[in-house]
């Protein structure tokens, strides 16, 4: 590709409207606790995803659906103020969604409920209607968060117009084996591996018997997040273990998983090899994690680049 291309990016799955609240601790079913703080901004993986991806240099084209509401205002500027091109009408008298966050004020852990809204009623008809941007693409995500029917007939348009696909299984949730083979890049966490395999994970090496497992149902290749403790790719041929990046201290890890997935897909689509697309999406996540919010956390190729650059000197 050439210097001045920027790579193409088509992402299907869902915006929600992030209500995040920071305290010690989460609390009992019955209890009140107070809690320090509490921000509302744009969120959902996919849409997380396309602003990761377009901040980091992509063309990013985003398939949703939201509903014609003031979160769905959110999600129209969002897009707009970030580039990226929407592929999406309101549902009327269907909410769009809401994710409620708890972020932990002392690690800044999280743990997440979302709630899809209109998104939850997208189907294959979303997918067939893209494909003309998925064909123009260099690369095509998709999740869970929206229902799989939509998620397997992207994968399969992207497959047929020879565009590589990455396949962020998140939620964690069972699948049929059938959805594999049509995955160049699936890309779980430790939580969703071990969903996905039975494996439980808690070193590197168990997240290589768990991507073996997913090689062995078809899989082209399989990238295991863990967290601080980096990110593993896994192929037939090969497995690389890739450090995380410590760029400051950590605010908030939400958009983490969702920053290294854009920022893999951005830069694949430019041409990078795995391995060099794989660093670059780390070096992401890990600038991500040293800011408040999901979507807003996502930094600049720029920013990025310099991280890569002190390292690399170093």
């Amino acid at each position: 590709m050439a210097a001045n291309q920027q790579g193409r990016v088509v992402i299907l799955g869902i915006f929600v409207t992030d209500l995040a609240f920071r305290a010690t601790r989460m609390p009992v079913i019955g209890e009140t606790i107070a809690g320090s703080a509490f921000a509302m901004g744009p969120g959902g993986k996919g849409s997380n995803q396309a602003v990761a991806a377009a901040r980091a240099g992509a063309q990013v084209v985003f398939c949703t659906r939201v509903g014609d509401d003031a979160f769905g205002a959110i999600a129209r500027k969002t897009w707009a103020d970030e580039g990226i091109a929407a592929r999406t009408q309101p549902v009327p008298g269907v909410a769009t969604g809401a994710a409620h966050i708890f972020v932990d004020e002392t690690t800044g852990m999280n743990a997440i409920i979302v709630a899809p809204g209109a998104a939850g009623t997208m189907s294959e008809a979303d997918a067939d209607a893209i494909e003309a941007d998925i064909a123009q693409s260099q690369v095509f995500v998709t999740q869970l968060e929206q229902p799989l029917a939509a998620a397997r007939r992207g994968l399969e348009l992207a497959r047929r117009h020879g565009v590589i696909t990455v396949f962020n299984p998140a939620p964690a949730m069972a699948l049929p084996d059938d959805l594999f083979p049509l995955c160049d890049y699936v890309t779980p966490n430790e939580t969703e591996a071990a969903a996905l395999t039975g494996i439980d994970i808690h070193n590197a090496d168990d997240a290589r018997r768990a991507a073996d497992v997913l090689l062995a149902k078809g899989a082209g290749a399989v990238i295991v997040t863990l967290g601080e403790a980096g990110a593993l790719l896994h192929t037939r041929d090969d497995s690389v273990l890739l450090p995380a990046f410590q760029c400051g201290a950590v605010v908030e890890t939400a958009g983490a998983g969702d920053g290294f997935t854009g920022g893999f897909a951005a830069a694949l689509a430019r041409g990078d090899d795995a391995l060099t697309a794989m660093r670059f999406g780390c070096a992401l996540a890990g600038i991500s994690v040293t800011r408040p919010g999901t979507a807003p956390s996502m930094p600049t190729r720029a920013e990025v680049d310099a991280i890569l650059a002190t390292s690399e000197a170093h």
